[in-house]
C-alpha cells in the first residue's frame, strides 16, 4: 500500500453548482475523505466561479483546494477547459490521481501519466431513452463510454449500474467496483416534536401523511402514488421540482377531485425535508428505475418503512425489510400502503429492520471504500 500522502483531483462542479443529487453525493464524498483521511490534498476544479456558495470548506483549508481556470480563454469557454484544458492545469499541480465524479472525465489524461476514476450513477438514458430528448442521450452516451472504457477504475453506485455498465458498454466487470452511496448527516439527526410541528404548519400539512420526494417526472411514477391513495384514509405529500409530467398528475388531481388528500412542496431546505421524512407514517418510491434511490435511505434512516418497485437497484437501497411492488399495478401499491398504515406490527418490524439495514451506508464505509480505491491504483 502506498503510505504517501497524495493529490487527487475532482470534477467539482456539481460541488458548486448543483444543490441536490449529484451535487450532495460530491459534496459529501470530499467532506468524508478530508475527515477520516486528512493527509492526502483534495483539488476541487471548479469551470465556472459562483457567488452563492453550495460547499463551504473553510473549516478544511488545510486538505481542500478550490481551483479555476486561470486563463482568460479558459474562463470564458470553461465546458472545453473542463474536457480538455485542465489536463495541463493536473499536470502543474501534481494530481496523481483524477476522480470524475459525475459520469466522465477529460481527455488526454493517459498521456500525462495521471490516474483515472469515474464515478457512474446510472445508465438511465440508456436503459429508458424515451425520457430523454435525441440531444441529451447521445451526449450522455458519448461521455460515458469514453469515462467507462479510459478511466482506470469505474465505480458504480450499485450492483444495478455495475450490470448496466457491462451490459450497454462491454467493460470487463473486474474493473468495476460498487461503493454504494450515503446520505447526508441531517437525515439522522433526530429532531423534536416542537421541530416537526413547526414544519408542519408552516406547509400546512396534517398530522399524519406519506411522503414521495423526488423530481416530479414519469420516470419516478408518482402518479401511480396519486391513484393508490385515492381511496384510503390518507394524505400525499410530493417534495420535489417540477417537469412537464407535473401537470398530468395535477390534471387527474383536479379531475377526480383529490385536492385536499395531496400536498406539493417545493423550496424545502435539507432540516424540513429531514423533519418531513421522520413525521411521515410512510415513505413510497414508486420509481420505475434508479441508480440506486438515496431518498430510500434517507428514509430508512429516518425511521419510517418504506414501499418501492420490483428489480432494478431498489433491494440494494431498501434491504429484506422493505416492501417491493409492481411500479405499473396501482392496486398492488394501494394494498402495500393499506397493509403498512394498518398493520403496525408490520411497520413497527420494518422501521427497526430498515433502520440496521441502513447502517451499512456510512461515512466510514464511503470513505474507507475509495481510500483503498485510490491506494490499490497507485499502488498497481
Amino acid at each position: 500500500m502506498v503510505k504517501r500522502s497524495f493529490n487527487i483531483g475532482y470534477d467539482a462542479k456539481r460541488i458548486f453548482h448543483n444543490k441536490t443529487g449529484l451535487g450532495n453525493y460530491s459534496r459529501d464524498l470530499i467532506k468524508i475523505l478530508s475527515k477520516y483521511y486528512p493527509n492526502n490534498n483534495y483539488f476541487l476544479y471548479n469551470p465556472k466561479i459562483t457567488k452563492s456558495k453550495l460547499f463551504s470548506y473553510e473549516s478544511h483549508t488545510k486538505n481542500i483546494v478550490e481551483k479555476n481556470p486561470l486563463s482568460w480563454f479558459h474562463s470564458k469557454f470553461y465546458n472545453y477547459w473542463r474536457q480538455r484544458g485542465i489536463v495541463t492545469d493536473l499536470k502543474k499541480d501534481k494530481i496523481d490521481i483524477y476522480h470524475g465524479l459525475t459520469g466522465e472525465i477529460p481527455q488526454g489524461l493517459k498521456n500525462k501519466g495521471i490516474k483515472t476514476v469515474v464515478t457512474v450513477h446510472d445508465l438511465i438514458f440508456m436503459r429508458f431513452p424515451q425520457f430523454y430528448s435525441f440531444f441529451d442521450r447521445n451526449i450522455h452516451k458519448i461521455k460515458a463510454r469514453y469515462a467507462v472504457k479510459n478511466a482506470d477504475v469505474v465505480v458504480a453506485v450499485s450492483q444495478q449500474t455495475k450490470e448496466d455498465i457491462i451490459e450497454f458498454f462491454g467493460i470487463e466487470r473486474e474493473k468495476i467496483q460498487v461503493v454504494y452511496q450515503g446520505c447526508q448527516e441531517i437525515f439522522k439527526h433526530l429532531f423534536s416534536t416542537q421541530e416537526k410541528n413547526s414544519v408542519l404548519q408552516k406547509f400546512n400539512l396534517p398530522k399524519h401523511y406519506i411522503l414521495n420526494v423526488g423530481t416530479i417526472e414519469a420516470r419516478k411514477n408518482i402518479l401511480a402514488g396519486v391513484k393508490a391513495i385515492q381511496n384510503i384514509d390518507t394524505h400525499l405529500v410530493i417534495v420535489g421540482s417540477e417537469t412537464p409530467y407535473t401537470k398530468k398528475v395535477k390534471e387527474y388531481i383536479t379531475l377526480n377531485k383529490l385536492e385536499p388528500k395531496i400536498s406539493f412542496l417545493k423550496g424545502v431546505t435539507n432540516e424540513e425535508l429531514a423533519i418531513l421524512y421522520q413525521s411521515a407514517q410512510l415513505f413510497i418510491y414508486p420509481s420505475l428505475f434508479e441508480g440506486f434511490g438515496i431518498p430510500i435511505i434517507e428514509a430508512l434512516f429516518s425511521g419510517i418503512p418504506v414501499i418501492s418497485s420490483k428489480g432494478g437497484c431498489f433491494a440494494e437501497a431498501g434491504g429484506p425489510s422493505s416492501i417491493y411492488i409492481n411500479p405499473n399495478n396501482v392496486d398492488d401499491l394501494h394494498k402495500a400502503i393499506k397493509t403498512v398504515l394498518t398493520d403496525k406490527t408490520l411497520r413497527d418490524s420494518m422501521i427497526t429492520q430498515g433502520y440496521e439495514y441502513a447502517q451499512r451506508f456510512t461515512p466510514e464505509y464511503i470513505g474507507k471504500s475509495f481510500n483503498t480505491i485510490y491506494n490499490e491504483l497507485l499502488n498497481n
